[in-house]
């Protein structure tokens, strides 16, 4: 019976494990996302009011692009393996570019920026974490 947050601690599965759903919710969160830029591509849902067909070359392109990379690495984080965090990564800093460097493109977004950074940072810790449990298993 868990009666303190030490027993809740103690009680965790191993950080391994932890690891691999949050690689699991970012997979589902990124079909997701690919899902909603394919239904712009053929044409059910717009964005900002414009369909695919409207948008500036530079928009059309950036949504091939991530409807492609979401799908790509949701396949990978799901299937825990180590392309697949690189994809994600990669299309994190894609993301963070595009609404920094290039915002008069694509628009500013600092909210989803965070949230990637988040993200990144949460992957981080937990890899860090699982690091050193297999370490303190090891010897």
């Amino acid at each position: 019976m868990i009666t303190s947050f030490q027993d809740l601690i103690d009680a965790r599965p191993p950080w391994s494990t932890v690891l691999t759903w949050y690689l699991r919710g970012i997979a589902i969160i990124l079909i997701g996302g690919g899902v909603i830029y394919w239904a712009r591509i053929v044409g059910i849902v717009e964005w900002r009011g414009l369909w695919f067909w409207d948008m500036p070359i530079s928009m059309q392109g950036a949504i091939v692009f991530f409807a492609v990379l979401d799908l790509v690495a949701a396949t990978g984080l799901w299937l825990t393996v180590s392309w697949g965090t690189v994809m994600w990564l990669f299309r994190c800093f894609c993301q963070i570019v595009m609404h920094t460097a290039f915002s008069d493109l694509y628009g500013r977004r600092p909210y989803e920026i965070s949230f990637y950074l988040l993200t990144i940072a949460i992957y981080a810790v937990l890899a860090y974490l699982m690091e050193k449990e297999n370490r303190a298993n090891s010897t």
